[in-house]
């Protein structure tokens, strides 16, 4: 177990008095080990790299008389961990409230400090535009994967989250928003196990989840298959919630095998999908329109992995995918009927190698990543008022091109007594657009203070990040310089920026832990999105230059008694300078554009405060309640109308939510509560239930306000959901 990492779990041996947990999260872990009539073992083991550790027990007859004290104080922090890391574990995973289909990771990462909602579950930290990547078992994910965007890998099939927004290890790069990283569960036991889940809630939402593994031998096999559907999938513009159905699926086979005591192999491969209805506004509705969107994947991985000592470590990870995005609308869509047919071919592969020498963890490795993209999007306008005069009625767009990106790096994790220093160096190229490259250093350095149980860490991130892949090759094309006599069109720059982090990690004996950090982030060639015309196609845009500066906290209460949980808080400052630097403008936009070369403006995600908790009380050994709230201060908008235009066209009930004087949507605030009860416990089969309910207080929640076909998202009202677990 490790309280620092949330991570709880009991495990059999086989026959031969061992057992192998694979990926997990660096940290420390109390290992107790016990068998009737021997006398228990508990000690703490440190999971510092990627290189196996073997750890031996040796059991002893047990005296008559046996007291065991179990200390589980030193899990609480890792003295050598150089960086701030947020971690979720399986049981904050398992309690979690239950999500709308196509966001429950997005949920539980966004319950963190530092990372806060747009619309339609839009995952943005610290102020970044589209820049978070997810890596699933080691390979990463850089494009957008919100529902409106990317088919989901549920929650459900999580075993643990690590989150960085800072100190990010030179393995990472391209998209350094935020790294979220995803470990899929896998049963260590041996035999037949499985799970099964069902869910129902408010707005017609249903779902399921199926796990089956068996482990014979020196194989592991597994699958899984997940669904749901909703009738409030995306976000929707008016509080009506017109037009806002989705389904989603998704399938897994997974196969292990542990050749002999140095080589393992490992091979998945996944299919995902989603159908989903983009949501109406008023004179949409009124109209008759309806569009529709689709997003379809399959995903090959494989990974090998050679242990060429006891201290080093050799792999190799490679993944082949394919994504398709699509539009579709009726032919009475207004103002305009737009179809797309987006899709892409991504191949990546990584190689590394990891050593362990004396106070020394290293790991050097290369990665490439070859993405060929196509994109098919033509339109036809039935409304020529809502655009510029001599737009034309009719584009039809398809160009194909390859993403050739490379990088390498090398970094070091060194232990000098309570100093621990994380250095390291990676270089990139990116080729689409543009043909650049970039050398990016990141050092961390933690402190440890024993007799406070504290830690004090600093780190610095040089970044590189490449512009987002959607629309980016139409947004960038001449052929759309026919949309009208004014336009600007710019490639759009990979941004460069410097991230600083200082923090401490505090334990409060066994029961509470403290995490504060302040940071500053400085960019140059700001990312950014917009959209074509009036059809919500988004594309990438760049502004010179941003500065994000803030501070967060999360105070988490471990155990007391039988209470446990957290509240965490973020204050964050962001403003973008112009000139643009990056991106298609047409019209007004593009002479905005080119006469505005100084000033700055808010972030898009400038939202001040952010305060989130949840508490659970074991108020019996089979049942649990819980009560939780979310808070923020309110995102800036921009709005071309007056309020009296807004209140004709949104009504009096989204009206009341902005503030036109500040120019701010008015402060959110949603309460949640479970309750959670064990049906059915043996060695063999659990059963358990748990109630949902959120947005107690029923409040209008307004996430955005961007005007007519731009962009509204309003949050789901007080909604109610029941999830029955099963496991063997």
């Amino acid at each position: 177990m490790s309280h620092g990492n949330q991570y709880d779990l009991s495990i059999a041996t086989n026959t031969q008095g061992t057992a192998d947990i694979h990926r997990l999260p660096y940290g420390i872990y109390l290992v107790t080990v016990q068998r009737q009539g021997f006398t228990v073992v508990s000690n703490t083991v440190q999971v510092g790299s990627a290189i196996p550790i073997d750890y031996a027990v040796k059991l002893e007859v047990a005296p008559v008389n046996t007291s065991v004290a179990v200390n589980a104080e030193q899990t609480l922090i890792d003295p050598d961990l150089p960086s701030s890391i947020m971690q979720i574990g399986s049981k904050q995973i398992e309690d979690r409230v239950q999500s709308l289909p196509g966001r429950s990771i997005q949920d539980l990462v966004n319950t963190q400090p530092g990372w806060l909602y747009e619309g339609n579950a839009v995952l943005h930290p610290r102020g970044s535009e589209y820049q978070t990547q997810f890596v699933i078992d080691g390979i990463p994910l850089t494009d957008n994967r919100s529902p409106s965007f990317g088919p989901e890998i549920g929650a459900d099939d999580l075993e643990s989250m690590s989150i960085y927004t800072a100190g990010f290890p030179a393995e990472y790069g391209r998209k350094l928003g935020g790294v979220v990283e995803l470990n899929t569960k896998r049963n260590p036991n041996e035999g037949l196990h499985g799970q099964l889940i069902l869910s129902g809630s408010t707005y017609d939402t249903l779902g399921g989840y199926g796990q089956l593994q068996e482990t014979w031998s020196k194989n592991t096999l597994g699958g899984t298959a997940s669904g749901g559907r909703s009738s409030h999938y995306l976000n929707p513009v008016v509080p009506e919630n017109y037009t806002n159905r989705g389904t989603t699926g998704d399938f897994s086979i997974r196969y292990e095998r542990d050749f002999d005591d140095r080589n393992r192999l490992i091979t998945s491969v996944r299919h995902e999908l989603s159908r989903f209805e983009i949501p109406n506004e008023l004179v949409q509705q009124d109209a008759g329109q309806l569009q529709t969107g689709d997003n379809f994947e399959t995903m090959g991985t494989i990974n090998y992995q050679h242990i060429f000592s006891a201290d080093s470590l050799g792999s190799l990870e490679g993944m082949v995918r394919d994504n398709a995005n699509d539009l579709y609308s009726n032919d009475l869509s207004t103002p305009i009927i737009a179809f797309q047919k987006n899709d892409f071919r991504e191949g990546y592969f990584k190689g590394t190698y990891s050593r362990h020498y004396r106070n020394q963890e290293f790991k050097a490795g290369i990665e490439v990543d070859n993405t060929f993209l196509h994109e098919n999007f033509n339109y036809l306008i039935t409304d020529p008022g809502q655009f510029d005069p001599g737009t034309p009625q009719t584009l039809t767009f398809i160009d194909s091109r390859p993403d050739l990106e490379q990088s390498a790096f090398v970094e070091d994790l060194i232990r000098l007594g309570k100093w621990t220093v994380s250095a390291g160096l990676r270089w990139d190229h990116y080729q689409l657009l543009l043909n650049q490259n970039a050398f990016s250093p990141r050092i961390s350095i933690g402190r440890y203070f024993p007799s406070a149980k504290m830690v004090l860490h600093a780190s610095y991130d040089r970044v590189f990040q490449t512009p987002s892949l959607e629309n980016i090759l139409i947004s960038s094309s001449p052929q759309i310089d026919a949309l009208s006599d004014e336009f600007l069109r710019l490639p759009v720059q990979p941004s460069k920026g410097n991230y600083y982090e200082g923090g401490m990690t505090e334990a409060f004996g066994d029961r509470m832990r403290a995490d504060i950090n302040v940071y500053r982030r400085d960019v140059r060639d700001f990312a950014d999105d917009d959209q074509l015309l009036n059809t919500g196609v988004s594309y990438p845009i760049a502004f010179d230059k941003s500065v994000i500066y803030g501070a967060e906290g999360k105070l988490e209460l471990v155990r007391l008694q039988n209470l446990t949980g957290y509240v965490s808080y973020s204050y964050m400052v962001g403003n973008v300078w112009f000139p643009v630097t990056g991106g298609l403008f047409l019209g007004d936009d593009a002479a905005n554009a080119l006469l505005q070369l100084n000033g700055h403006f808010p972030n898009s995600q400038d939202q001040r405060n952010t305060l989130r908790t949840r508490f659970q009380y074991q108020a019996a050994p089979r049942l649990w309640l819980a009560t939780g709230a979310s808070y923020g201060s309110g995102l800036p908008f921009e709005y071309g109308g007056t309020e009296a235009d807004a209140l004709a066209l949104y009504g009096p009930a989204v009206v009341s939510r902005i503030n036109f004087d500040r120019g701010r949507i008015r402060p959110l605030l949603a309460i949640s509560a479970s309750l959670g009860l064990d049906v059915y416990k043996s060695e063999k089969l659990n059963a358990r239930l748990q109630l949902d309910g959120d947005n107690l207080n029923n409040r209008l929640n307004v996430i955005d306000f961007n005007g007519l076909f731009s962009g509204n998202a309003i949050a789901p009202g007080r909604s109610w959901g029941l999830r029955l677990t099963t496991s063997f």
